[in-house]
């Protein structure tokens, strides 16, 4: 370190960072005043070994990725100011020397355990390095958590942010000579904890560690049991104490998914005894019209720093709204995600399954997406809600018209009612914003496949019930389960004539599901030549 450039940037940015980031230090009385220290920190910003060295008066050496030492002047700038070089990925005996001659001479050294820059999301995992280093040189290690540089850069352009750093007390532990590769991660997965506790006591958004799912049919189960599968405490909210009690003492739910036995990490309820102020995730995993109910029950509980993931496939009554828009004007949470895709329950869990997941929130999107991928599904994220919500209500619609029209008049008919379903609301979604691309890719034509190949398909069974004349009020008692397209396809033939979009095909398989119109009649209008217009006679 060169004391002339390390001094006099220091006079320059700790004033910068006061005025223009606003610049808050707390837990400074936890770091020694003299000896050698370790700071651990977490990592979001090239700016974090600069305003974490104000948190002390003397100068602290710090770990950078030895790509920045490529260019010579930025090399001479990056160890005039106290930083060494660290190779990633490899077990660089190099810097933890380097490390250890710096701490042996009393001087101080920051490390960040997570590798990398983890922007979006809470921290990432640490690596066992900062306890490698703790174990072979008994120096104290002290926590600091800093938030507020995750996006201060635009370019070349800082912007101003609110930048806070919390430092908490230091841990120690014996020393040793060589430590192993289990020990140095034991002391890792001890100090990381702390590194934690720091950012979350800052506002940080904290990682998925417990998650309730409230509904127990065949999807929140199969969500409850991927959930356990990537290390989350699961509470799985039943309709009913009495399902509760079975699932608990079962260990299976027998009458919606069957053969797929709970986990131990997943802890059966009833669903007004979930403890929602607890967990980081809550699924509501419930059909659509029942969400008004589920929301209004337990809305005000969901705190403001947890997630919400929506599993409902249709619309909510009686105004035909979306379920993520419905539950993210009634919740406090910090982001509403919805969750579509191919993927039947069992054969989910069983094979493994691509799905879709939307929402804006890109950190949100990385972090369940990976506790997904750990519970070994593809997730493929997008921010078209919109888009993937209404292509759900498109596949179950168009499965409905399907299976109504081949039972009435053949496959030739039943392909151009669900073409054409499938096609209207299509338009609905372009007109409300949904991108081109949504409605033929996984959300849409790979959940449309899925559920025509699928084996008890509700919305097909339902469709064959219609076309036999079986009132629309009577089908989901006959088939024990809710389905979707019977509740869905009304509102949306009310949306579509809102809209004011062309939809023959909806409005009639809307007036078949509501009996107005006969299976025979629908399904002759489906394939009835369009009229055109008349030519005016000249003159």
């Amino acid at each position: 370190m060169n004391p002339i450039v390390y001094w006099l940037a220091r006079a320059v940015l700790q004033p910068f960072f006061h005025l223009y980031f606003r610049l808050s230090r707390i837990g400074r009385e936890h770091i020694p005043v003299d000896g050698p220290v370790i700071f651990a920190a977490n990592h979001r910003s090239f700016l974090d070994p600069f305003v974490i060295g104000t948190m002390m008066r003397r100068p602290i050496y710090y770990v950078a990725k030895k790509e920045l030492f490529a260019n010579r002047v930025q090399a001479w700038l990056l160890n005039a100011l106290g930083a060494f070089p660290v190779d990633r990925g490899n077990a660089d005996q190099d810097m933890v020397e380097t490390a250890k001659a710096i701490l042996a001479r009393g001087d101080c050294v920051l490390i960040f355990p997570e590798g990398t820059r983890v922007r979006p999301g809470p921290p990432g995992p640490a690596k066992r390095g900062v306890g490698r280093l703790a174990l072979e040189t008994g120096v104290p290690v002290v926590p600091v958590a800093v938030i507020g540089t995750t996006d201060v850069r635009r370019g070349w352009r800082v912007c101003p942010r609110k930048v806070r750093i919390r430092a908490g007390r230091p841990l120690t532990f014996p020393r040793v000579e060589s430590a192993s590769r289990e020990l140095a991660q034991a002391v890792t997965d001890r100090i990381w904890p702390c590194v934690m506790l720091q950012w979350e006591w800052l506002g940080g958004i904290s990682p998925l560690r417990r998650a309730a799912v409230v509904g127990a049919g065949a999807w929140g189960t199969a969500l409850a049991v991927a959930f356990a599968r990537a290390g989350l405490d699961v509470e799985l909210g039943c309709r009913s104490r009495e399902q509760a009690e079975a699932l608990r003492r079962e260990r299976v739910n027998m009458r919606y998914l069957p053969g797929v036995p709970l986990p131990e990490r997943v802890r059966p309820c009833h669903a007004a005894e979930l403890e929602l102020a607890v967990h980081d995730l809550v699924c509501l995993a419930v059909p659509a019209r029942d969400l008004p109910a589920v929301l209004a029950a337990h809305g005000s509980e969901i705190p403001q720093r947890a997630g919400v993931l929506v599993v409902s496939k249709g619309l909510v009554p009686p105004l035909g709204t979306l379920p993520s828009a419905y539950a993210a004007e009634r919740v406090h949470a910090r982001t509403v995600a919805a969750l579509a895709g191919p993927s039947h329950a069992a054969d989910a869990l069983a094979s493994g399954a691509s799905v879709v997941l939307a929402t804006t929130d890109d950190a949100f999107a990385q972090e369940l997406g990976h506790a997904l991928a750990s519970a070994g599904f593809d997730v493929q994220a997008t921010r078209d809600v919109t888009g993937v919500e209404l292509a759900g209500c498109a596949k179950n619609a168009a499965v409905l018209a399907a299976a109504a029209a081949a039972a009435a008049a053949g496959p030739n008919v039943a392909g151009a009612a669900a073409g054409k379903v499938f096609s209207e609301i299509d338009g609905l979604a372009r007109r409300l914003g949904a991108a081109p691309d949504t409605f033929a890719g996984l959300a849409g034509a790979g959940d449309l496949v899925a559920t025509v190949v699928a084996d008890g398909s509700r919305n097909r069974r339902a469709g064959e019930l219609l076309a036999q004349g079986v009132p629309a009020a009577e089908i989901a008692p006959a088939l024990g389960h809710a389905v979707e397209a019977v509740d869905t396809v009304p509102l949306l033939a009310a949306l579509l004539r809102d809209a004011q979009l062309p939809a023959p095909a909806t409005l009639g398989l809307a007036a078949l599901v509501e009996g107005r119109v006969e299976p025979d009649r629908w399904t002759a209008a489906v394939t009835q030549p369009a009229r055109r217009p008349r030519k005016a006679r000249a003159a």
